[in-house]
């Protein structure tokens, strides 16, 4: 374990785009954290591929392996205790997962909207970017927020802001937010890693 650095897992299931980001600004410096483990839903997902390259030890848990939610989210907690993180990071991370106590106020998740605008379950992917198209929003955005067991809820730590253009599609959309989520999420965690 590197001494000063905060230790955390982050939870992927799919591109591994977030991760990625992280592990770029980590090595950059511009990121102080020290990856204990990386957890997938999918043994596919391209986010494994990232961590492998960044020597950080990786895990498969998939929800279908489980009787019920409880016994994931047991499997789940219990590898991030293994791993001795402190903070955990939702990176794309598509399950729902239900949060221990000891865990409470230690996982955080980035929203591609500014909840509770276009947020909760389906809400995900360019779901998110086309309903915010369809309302006729003018801002759109991201949220970094504290993960409670509901859908997309919990203390809301940053936003950040764009604006939505009248020609704007579900995609280029996307991309704008996702610029936005690059900064705000190494953000957020810096503000974490940084309290005592």
């Amino acid at each position: 374990m590197n001494v000063g650095l905060l230790p955390i897992a982050v939870l992927i299931s799919g591109g591994g785009t977030t991760l990625k980001n992280l592990i770029d600004r980590c090595s950059q410096g511009a990121l102080h954290v020290d990856f204990r483990l990386v957890v997938s839903s999918n043994p596919k997902a391209k986010g494994l591929q990232y961590a492998q390259q960044a020597s950080i030890p990786t895990r498969v848990i998939r929800k279908r392996d489980f009787k019920d939610g409880l016994a994931h989210s047991q499997s789940m907690f219990d590898a991030i205790r293994e791993s001795k993180a402190r903070l955990v990071v939702m990176g794309g991370y598509l399950e729902h997962l239900l949060i221990p106590s000891d865990f409470e106020n230690r996982v955080i998740n980035i929203h591609p909207s500014l909840i509770p605008a276009f947020c909760g379950k389906g809400m995900y992917g360019l779901n998110v970017h086309q309903a915010a198209i369809d309302f006729g929003v003018k801002v759109s955005g991201c949220t970094v927020h504290y993960v409670d067991n509901q859908y997309d809820h919990g203390p809301i730590l940053m936003q950040r802001v764009c604006e939505v253009f009248e020609d704007d599609t579900a995609e280029t959309l996307q991309q704008r937010v996702f610029q936005l989520e690059c900064e705000a999420l190494p953000a957020a965690i810096s503000q974490i890693a940084r309290k005592p």
